[in-house]
């Protein structure tokens, strides 16, 4: 499932993009990142929806459950951050929120994605801290070995419960 969602993301945006002539542009490189992350993302999400489905025998309870683990991620996460980061403004939080940041794999993504585009400096203090750490070599390895983890973790679990 998550490769035919990654071929429809790499048809659904690759083909739009090389027909309007990214080929022989210069952020052909910026490109790849995105549609990196997006593959990623499709593997990690599928991988945990397929783990909802396993864990649960009712049907509604699985969906409802699915569609909060990805309201969670998307939304809530980020709610829950932000009061983190400002209920605590008065103390350094650089690396806390480096460490927050690889709990969730869209913020991880989106982070990735953002530096690459080098708009960092209208992140604020927060994007000088992530261009610092995620804006390295090192830094984008960690984080696609963050993102590795969010489709290997799920993958190991799903084969656990399928020998069952």
């Amino acid at each position: 499932m998550a490769i035919s969602l990654s071929v429809s993301l790499l048809l659904g945006i690759g083909l739009p993009f090389l027909l309007y002539g990214l080929a022989g542009s210069t952020e052909i490189w910026n490109f790849f990142a995105l549609i990196g992350n997006g593959v990623l993302l499709s593997f990690i999400f599928s991988g945990l929806a397929f783990w909802v489905a396993l864990c649960n025998d009712n049907k509604i309870r699985g969906f409802g459950l699915a569609i909060l683990v990805w309201l969670f991620f998307a939304v809530i996460y980020d709610g829950l951050f932000l009061l983190l980061l400002l209920y605590f403004r008065e103390y350094p939080l650089e690396g806390i929120s480096l460490g927050l940041s690889v709990l969730n794999p869209i913020d991880l993504s989106r982070i990735m994605v953002l530096l690459k585009l080098d708009v960092s400096a209208l992140m604020g203090y927060t994007g000088a801290v992530f261009q610092k750490f995620f804006g390295t070599w090192m830094g984008m390895i960690l984080s696609i070995l963050g993102l590795s983890l969010w489709i290997l973790v799920p993958t190991l679990r799903i084969r656990r419960i399928a020998a069952r």
